[in-house]
C-alpha cells in the first residue's frame, strides 16, 4: 500500500511544488500519473521515494512512515528514474550485484531473477561490459534488471518507456501487469497517454503541483479518451489564468 497524505513541497525560495496531495494506492493497482512538464510529477515522485524531503503531510510505505522510517520503506520499493544514473565504472553484472548485495537477496533468487530479466531485456552478452560503454536504453534496461532482481513490492517509474526499444517497452508492460496481477503496486509516470490508458487501472492527473482528478481509468474518463480528458485541464487551467 502506498498513501500520500496532504503532501506538500516547498522549496528554499518558497515556490511549491505540490500542494496537498492525496493518493491511496493499493495492492493490484498500476496508477499511471500524468501531468505536463513542470506540473510537479518528478517532485510527487522524489518525495515518494526519499530523495525530496517535504515540509507538510505524510507518505506511508506498507504501513511504514517515510519520514520516521525511510530505510524500511525504501526497502519495500525500486524506483526506476527517466534517466538513470549508474555507477559507470562498474559493468552491469557488478551493478545488479551491487543493488542485490544492499538488499540481502539470496544467491539462488539471484542467479534466477538475473537470468530471467537479462533474457528478457537481451542484456545476457552485455552485462560483463563496463555501464560506461551502454547506451541509454541499455543503462534504463540495466537499471529495471537491477530493481526487479530483489522483487520490490512497489514499482516506481518515472517515464519508464523513453529510451526503451519496442521490444523492451513491450516487454517491460508484461511485468508491470505480472507485478500488479501477484499482488504489487505499479506507480509510473508518462506522457505517453495512449499506453497509459491501455495499460493502467488508475490514473492521477497533476496539474502546476496540484491533483485536479485521480480514480479508476472509466470513472475519470468516461466516454473520451486520456488525451482528451488531459487537453480539457489544460484548457480551462488556461482559460482561468487568463481570467
Amino acid at each position: 500500500m502506498l498513501k500520500l497524505n496532504h503532501v506538500t513541497k516547498i522549496y528554499e525560495d518558497g515556490t511549491r511544488a505540490i500542494t496537498d496531495i492525496n493518493l491511496h494506492i493499493q495492492s493490484g493497482d498500476i496508477y499511471g500519473f500524468i501531468g505536463s512538464n513542470g506540473a510537479g510529477k518528478s517532485t510527487t515522485i522524489k518525495s515518494i521515494v526519499g530523495i525530496h524531503p517535504f515540509e507538510e503531510g505524510e507518505i506511508w510505505i506498507d504501513g511504514y512512515s517515510m519520514k520516521s522510517d525511510p530505510v524500511l520503506c525504501k526497502l519495500r520499493m525500486a524506483f526506476i528514474p527517466d534517466n538513470p544514473n549508474l555507477y559507470e565504472h562498474l559493468t552491469g553484472l557488478q551493478y545488479i550485484n551491487f543493488i542485490a548485495d544492499i538488499f540481502e537477496v539470496p544467491l539462488p533468487d539471484r542467479k534466477r531473477r538475473l537470468k530471467k530479466y537479462s533474457t528478457i531485456f537481451e542484456m545476457t552478452s552485455k552485462l560483463n561490459n563496463r555501464i560506461a560503454s551502454y547506451s541509454h536504453g541499455m543503462k534504463q534496461r540495466t537499471a529495471l534488471i537491477a530493481a526487479l532482481v530483489h522483487k520490490p513490492k512497489l514499482f516506481i517509474l518515472d517515464e519508464p518507456f523513453v529510451g526503451l526499444d519496442p521490444t523492451a517497452s513491450f516487454e517491460l508492460k508484461k511485468i508491470m501487469q505480472s507485478h500488479a496481477k501477484n499482488g504489487g503496486i505499479v506507480f509510473f509516470s508518462t506522457h505517453v497517454l495512449e499506453v497509459a490508458e491501455r495499460l493502467c487501472n488508475k490514473v492521477a492527473i497533476i496539474h502546476k503541483g496540484k491533483l485536479v482528478k485521480n480514480g479508476f481509468m472509466e470513472d475519470v474518463v468516461g466516454l473520451k479518451s486520456l488525451e482528451e480528458i488531459f487537453m480539457e485541464v489544460r484548457y480551462e487551467s488556461k482559460n482561468m489564468d487568463i481570467i
